[in-house]
């Protein structure tokens, strides 16, 4: 039901900032509970940030200050803005979509039912 792309990733030195985009298809992407994880080389999966349907926010402590989650329904697109980055930062980004309509966003990724492909960013010292 629904399709992700993300895009906006890139390389930026430390203390720059970026701005992550995930572009969604889908008939009921504002019903959709939407999130951020990143990935580095060999380590698991990591939450970044959830938004709600209603638009309740949550971000990990790790970047809680630093990145802002956001979403645009008329767009169906949702947003990581990334301020103040560092090298730890360094990974490939996901979007990730929620069917469950639950009103706090998950922060699992077994949580999430749709996946995008990704988006490298590195972060250099």
């Amino acid at each position: 039901q629904v399709q992700l792309v993300e895009s906006g990733g890139g390389l930026v030195q430390a203390g720059g900032s970026l701005r992550l985009s995930c572009a969604a298809s889908g008939r009921t992407f504002s019903s959709y509970n939407m999130g951020w994880f990143r990935q580095a080389p060999g380590k698991e999966r990591e939450f970044v940030g959830g938004i709600s349907w209603s638009s309740s926010t949550r971000h990990a402590d790790s970047v809680k200050g630093r990145f802002t989650i956001s979403r645009d329904n008329t767009r169906k697109t949702v947003y990581l803005q990334m301020n103040s980055l560092k090298p730890e930062d360094t990974a490939v980004y996901y979007c990730a979509a929620d069917g469950s309509r639950s009103l706090v966003p998950g922060t699992s990724a077994g949580e999430y039912d749709y996946w995008g492909q990704g988006t490298q960013v590195t972060v250099s010292s």
